[in-house]
C-alpha cells in the first residue's frame, strides 16, 4: 500500500486529534493513529485520488479527520503517534510518500532527501468508532460552542471520586441551552438563547472532550453538528468528528445552591478588581489564598495577610455599593480565574451574608448569552 500526502497538511490534522492519545493507554494499540485509505475505484480520479481517514482514541473519546491523498489502493495501518509527529515536526513542507507492507505492517516514509522506517501495527486491533444512535441533534455556530466551553470547562472538578462534576452539564430545551460546571467551590451557569433543541435533553459532557473541542475548533466561525444519544455525543465540523462517551451520573441540584435575595450589591470595573486581586493574593496564605473584602458605601478594601511569613497588603478601590456594611472572605485564586474568563467591562458582586455564596454577574451582557458565576466564601481569620 502506498500514498502521497503533504507533510504540513498531515501534521496540522494530526495535531488537531493528537490530544486524544493517552500517555499510558489502557491497551498499547491506542498509542497509535489509525490510518485508513479509501479509493473509489469507479471514480475517474481513482488512479491518483483517495481519502485518508485518521483516527485517534482513548476508549472514551474518539476523533477522526479526513485528508485527500494521492493513492491507488485502499488499506489500513496503525502508526505510532509520537514517532510520526516528532518526525513531521522536523520536516519542511514537502510531499511525502508512505510505503506500507500490508503483511508485516512495516512502514517507510520517503522525503526529498531521507527515508524513515518505523513499525506499524495491525489495524484490526484498533477499537471501532462508536456509533451515535441520535436521540436529538442540533446545529450551532462554533463561536457559540466555544463561548460555552470557555466559560465553563475551567470550573469542572478534577476529583474522580465525584465523576458527575468532572464534566459540563448541558440542559437543552426548545428555548435555550444551559451549560453548568462546578467543582464544589464555585459554580458557573452559562445560558445561550441561540442554541435550542426540539425537546428537553440533559447530559454531562466530559472535560477532556470539551478541551479537545476548544483546541481543535477553527478560529473562523463554522457550523457544528452535534448529535446526542443515550450514552454518546458527537460533534462534527469541517472534516473532523469527535465522539465522546457521556458521564452516566446524576449532576448536583445546582439551582438550589444559587442564593436568592442578595441585597448587598457591589458594581465595579472587572479589570480594576482583577488587577487588585492579582497583587493582593501575592501576600495571602499560600495554601488558602484567602483575601478579605470590606465593603462600605462606594468603597471597597481588599486585604490579605500570611501569618506564617508576616506578609500583608491592602488596597482601596472605588465602587458602587448598595447594602449593609460587611466583610466577606474569598479564595482569590478562584476569583482571579473566574474574572479572567469574563470579557465584560463592569461586573456585579451580589451577596446576602458573609457565610453565603457570592454571585459574579456581568453588568454589560452580550447578545444571546447569560452568565452567572457563584463563588463560595471562606471563613475569615481574625487579624491580630
Amino acid at each position: 500500500m502506498k500514498f502521497i500526502v503533504s507533510s504540513s497538511v498531515l501534521l496540522k490534522n494530526l495535531s488537531h486529534i493528537n490530544g486524544v492519545v493517552a500517555t499510558n493507554p489502557i491497551v498499547p494499540i491506542l498509542e497509535n493513529f489509525l490510518f485508513k485509505i479509501d479509493v473509489d475505484v469507479d471514480s475517474p480520479t481513482s488512479g491518483g485520488g483517495g481519502t485518508l481517514t485518521i483516527t485517534a482514541s482513548d476508549m472514551h473519546t474518539t476523533m477522526t479527520t479526513h485528508i485527500p491523498v494521492d493513492a491507488s489502493e485502499s488499506g489500513a495501518i496503525a502508526v505510532p503517534a509520537k514517532l510520526l509527529l516528532d518526525t513531521l515536526r522536523s520536516l519542511p513542507e514537502q510531499p511525502i510518500t508512505f510505503q506500507i507492507d500490508t503483511e508485516t505492517f512495516g512502514t517507510q516514509i520517503l522525503t526529498d532527501n531521507g527515508r524513515y522506517k518505523l513499525s506499524g501495527e495491525n489495524p484490526i486491533d484498533f477499537p471501532k468508532i462508536p456509533a451515535v444512535t441520535k436521540i436529538t441533534s442540533i446545529e450551532l455556530s462554533s463561536d457559540a460552542l466555544l463561548g460555552a466551553i470557555n466559560n465553563t470547562v475551567f470550573a469542572t472538578s478534577t476529583d474522580d471520586l465525584r465523576p458527575a462534576m468532572t464534566g459540563v452539564y448541558l440542559n437543552l430545551t426548545p428555548d435555550n441551552a444551559t451549560f453548568v460546571a462546578t467543582d464544589g467551590h464555585r459554580l458557573i451557569r452559562y445560558r445561550r438563547t441561540d442554541i435550542t433543541g426540539t425537546a428537553t435533553t440533559t447530559l454531562i459532557i466530559p472535560r477532556k472532550a470539551l478541551q479537545l473541542l476548544k483546541t481543535s475548533l477553527p478560529a473562523t466561525a463554522v457550523e457544528v453538528k452535534a448529535e446526542f444519544s443515550q450514552s454518546n455525543a458527537s460533534f462534527t465540523f469541517g472534516s473532523t468528528q469527535l465522539i465522546t462517551r457521556l458521564i452516566d451520573e446524576r449532576f448536583p441540584d445546582y439551582e438550589n445552591a444559587i442564593p436568592t435575595n442578595n441585597t448587598n450589591v457591589m458594581t465595579i470595573g472587572r479589570t480594576d478588581l482583577l488587577n487588585s486581586l492579582k497583587r493582593i493574593v501575592i501576600y495571602a496564605n499560600r495554601t488558602t489564598h484567602q483575601i478579605r473584602l470590606s465593603l462600605k458605601a462606594n468603597r471597597l478594601v481588599i486585604s490579605a495577610e500570611d501569618l506564617d511569613y508576616s506578609n500583608e497588603a491592602n488596597e482601596n478601590l472605588l465602587c458602587d455599593y448598595e447594602g449593609d456594611d460587611m466583610e466577606i472572605g474569598f479564595n482569590a485564586k478562584l476569583m482571579v480565574e473566574m474574572l479572567n474568563n469574563l470579557s465584560a467591562k463592569m461586573i456585579s458582586l451580589e451577596m446576602s451574608a458573609p457565610n453565603r455564596a457570592g454571585l459574579i454577574i456581568p453588568a454589560d451582557k452580550e447578545e444571546n448569552e447569560e452568565i452567572l458565576m457563584l463563588v463560595m466564601p471562606v471563613m475569615l481569620n481574625t487579624y491580630a
